[in-house]
């Protein structure tokens, strides 16, 4: 009889997880678990995983920790695009081509960057010419004769640091267009969606992978001769205060220009024999040479980069700049640079706002023989215009 007792009780303890599960018992048991010192250590095991970064989270990058290579010296991949102009122009009524474009692809924004993407996310810093504002601001009562008055919803901001663009110039003839209450309300929200920006009156100093960098912006409109002895200057400050990269954009030249006039070139070049590492502009909304003088490249014109002022503009060609730089011991030299030609637009037929890199020989033939025959204007043209890094990436 015992040994039936025994028997029977050892089946019902054998039985037990079985009848756990299939009752489903889904109340919740809290159970304390102790170490051999008392301590809780019952979520030790979660702490432990919690420490464990998750393969698939974005990790954060420290653009100013420094990166070198086995020479020592440190690589900056920069990107420069021209005009980017998005939102509406509040001189025109009804719904702008902007807003129908943006209907096109469900109100997301970042529609624009559909084909330049991933090309900017994989540089150290992106730099486009922002020819807008991002306000709610009312138009600025001293231009209400302008045909073009452009402002965007500052939600849009975002589209610039989700896709790979870090910085841009505010030194333009439309950052103004809203005020200078629309301008400050623009400032604040590039800053707070990630985006540094600069213009003449704030110059932009940081650190990207250990170097200096330094970057100043002007309008030449009727300002040349102030500006012959004022960029030298300010070029000279920044390398007093420690900057290895100095970067000078400029806002210059005439509308429909493929090459620079005497005053570029004349401005160009003293900024380099001020110091300046390179010189890009914009303005003339077509592409301009590039010339390599006393060792630094003067990119006179990026043309357009996304330009929201014309739904089929008469030239939708353009390229965009890229430039590695080289810094070592406080020195800056060029290690080469590509342009990647394109159009403002997927589209040939109207401007959809997407830029789109070539792929046709034949489209991409023609942007460089543009920039060979215009070329002829310059002093010092570059020899050829690289369309790739080649073997080393």
């Amino acid at each position: 009889m015992l040994r039936k007792t025994i028997a029977l009780l050892l089946l019902c303890c054998l039985l037990l997880p079985v009848m756990a599960v299939a009752t489903e018992d889904t109340d919740e048991v809290s159970v304390t678990i102790f170490d051999s010192e008392g301590n809780d250590i019952t979520n030790a095991d979660a702490a432990a995983d919690a420490a464990v970064p998750d393969a698939d989270a974005t990790a954060t990058v420290d653009r100013a920790a420094p990166v070198y290579e086995p020479d020592g010296s440190i690589v900056l991949k920069l990107t420069f695009g021209g005009d980017f102009t998005i939102g509406d122009n509040v001189q025109t009524s009804g719904q702008s081509f902007f807003e129908k474009e943006l209907a096109k692809h469900d109100g997301d924004v970042n529609f624009i960057f559909l084909n330049y993407r991933d090309i900017l996310q994989n540089d150290d810093w992106t730099v486009l010419n922002f020819e807008s504002t991002l306000t709610t601001s009312g138009r600025n009562p001293d231009k209400l004769g302008n045909d073009f008055l452009f402002r965007a919803d500052p939600a849009y901001a975002a589209v610039l640091s989700q896709n790979g663009v870090e910085c841009v110039s505010l030194e333009n003839n439309h950052v103004l267009d809203m005020g200078e209450e629309g301008l400050a309300e623009t400032k604040k929200t590039l800053l707070d969606t990630g985006v540094s920006y600069y213009c003449e009156s704030e110059p932009l100093v940081f650190t990207l992978k250990g170097v200096k960098m330094g970057m100043l912006a002007y309008q030449t409109f009727d300002q040349y001769d102030r500006l012959f002895t004022k960029v030298p200057q300010d070029v000279q400050a920044l390398k007093a205060q420690g900057c290895e990269v100095v970067v000078v954009s400029f806002h210059w030249g005439a509308e429909k220009d493929y090459y620079p006039n005497a005053n570029q070139q004349k401005l160009a070049k003293i900024t380099v024999d001020a110091g300046a590492d390179l010189v890009v502009g914009h303005h003339s909304h077509r592409m301009n040479p590039i010339e390599l003088y006393n060792g630094k490249y003067i990119v006179y014109s990026l043309g357009n980069f996304c330009f929201a002022g014309n739904n089929k503009p008469d030239d939708m060609s353009t390229f965009v700049f890229q430039i590695k730089l080289r810094v070592k011991d406080g020195v800056c030299e060029n290690d080469g640079f590509i342009i990647i030609p394109s159009r403002i637009s997927s589209n040939a037929k109207y401007n959809d706002l997407i830029p789109t890199p070539y792929t046709k020989p034949e489209n991409i033939e023609s942007v460089l023989s543009v920039l060979r025959k215009n070329g002829q204007k310059v002093d010092n043209p570059v020899e050829e215009y690289p369309l790739s890094w080649g073997d080393a990436e």
